[in-house]
């Protein structure tokens, strides 16, 4: 998910996670696995209220979602990340070994693992949640529903050669995935359910990252724009700029607008971009909002009824209106902030569910929840660790 600015963090991601061997289920770590959830006992276990998880330099912290006190410190060596598994109480956790499954309902990790070599993207779509393994290539499905009965995610498909990339899985069974090696990554292709060919693009180089719009349309960027899927036939989207990158992207299911990032210098060490670049998946154009801020990848997000947010580092939400593509409105929520120089180190973050945003601030070492609609802060809690990524079940 060249010399590019990815390629940079690639380089430094692979340094920060250890590459596994294989892709097997096995129990790891020094915590005993909690009982199955099926099991009557654990069902009758004390749950955490709309959990939020906030990794941290050597752990989890994980937050009741209505007042962000801390119902768990989970103690986890290392670079961590978060993603949200698809059902409403487990998250992956992306760890130098593997995808670890955390019961964040429960505030406990299962002790079951999906090995992978460099963990990287999960994707959450149609009822399924794909795995993908940048050290070799492999990609795994997994049924969210199923995660705590220990039912086994499969391998789907393994990428002809290993790569950062991303995979999609959509309804009717087609896989869309990048293809691409260690040295470029120069596009898609779409493979039916028995595994056949059924497109493929190869004019997107640096693909990274994915957002499904709605009718299941997906958009994978490059750095010269986007590629489009839908129904069969993929549409390149081209950059007005000769590198204009989208790398990161929020999709809304009730929106065919998805919100991307966008930069245009290739020889930056790091590029503050104030610009974000709206896809229209229905005409196949790209423009262009202006912020009159920066912003980080970790600042993209989509509001209840598709509108889009970007958490700018003037310490406020801007939400944009992704049919007119103009800012309509911006909620202060922390103070001034600077992106730092290497991607792993802590920045503020932004997770919505619902109506709520949760705001990272790593400054202070504490998280916000912001009720969209009003812009009203309605719960603020203090961590012991400084805060990095934020995650959560769905509302």
């Amino acid at each position: 998910m060249a010399t590019s600015l990815f390629a940079r963090r690639s380089t430094a991601r692979s340094a920060a996670l250890t590459a596994a061997a294989a892709l097997a289920l096995s129990a790891c770590g020094s915590e005993q696995p909690p009982p199955p959830q099926g099991n009557a006992a654990a069902q009758n276990e004390a749950t955490v209220t709309a959990p939020v998880a906030v990794t941290y330099d050597g752990g989890i912290h994980v937050l009741d979602g209505k007042t962000l006190t801390m119902a768990k410190d989970i103690r986890l060596d290392g670079f961590n990340r978060l993603n949200p598994a698809g059902d409403d109480r487990h998250l992956l956790v992306s760890t130098s070994t593997g995808f670890r499954v955390l019961d964040a309902s429960r505030a406990a990790l299962t002790g079951i693992e999906v090995k992978a070599a460099k963990p990287g993207h999960v994707v959450r779509h149609a009822g399924k949640t794909v795995l993908f393994a940048d050290g070799t290539g492999e990609i795994t499905v997994a049924e969210p529903a199923a995660l705590g009965s220990g039912k086994l995610p499969a391998l789907r498909h393994r990428t002809p050669q290993a790569h950062h990339g991303v995979a999609v899985e959509l309804a009717n069974g087609e896989l869309v995935t990048t293809i691409g090696n260690e040295d470029s990554r120069p596009g898609i292709v779409v493979l039916n359910r028995d595994g056949k060919e059924i497109a493929r693009n190869e004019q997107c180089p640096g693909v990274h990252g994915e957002a499904t719009a709605r009718g299941e349309t997906v958009v994978i960027g490059c750095e010269t724009g986007a590629l489009i899927y839908r129904n069969g036939t993929i549409t390149k989207v081209t950059s007005p700029d000769p590198y204009g990158r989208i790398g990161n992207q929020a999709g809304s299911e009730h929106s065919p607008i998805t919100l991307g990032d966008y930069k245009i210098d290739k020889e930056a060490e790091l590029e503050r971009p104030t610009r974000v670049s709206l896809i229209d998946t229905d005409r196949a154009t790209l423009r262009h909002v202006e912020l009159g801020t920066s912003y980080t990848f970790r600042s993209l997000a989509r509001g209840p009824h598709g509108e889009g947010l970007v958490l700018g580092t003037d310490g406020q939400i801007h939400v944009i209106d992704p049919v007119a593509g103009t800012v309509t409105r911006r909620i202060p929520v922390i103070g001034p902030w600077q992106e730092p120089l290497e991607w792993q180190q802590p920045r503020p973050a932004i997770f919505v569910r619902g109506a709520t945003a949760y705001i990272s601030d790593p400054g202070k070492k504490q998280i916000h929840a912001v009720d969209l609609a009003s812009g009203a802060r309605t719960a603020t809690g203090t961590l012991p660790g400084v805060p990095n990524e934020i995650s959560g079940v769905p509302a």
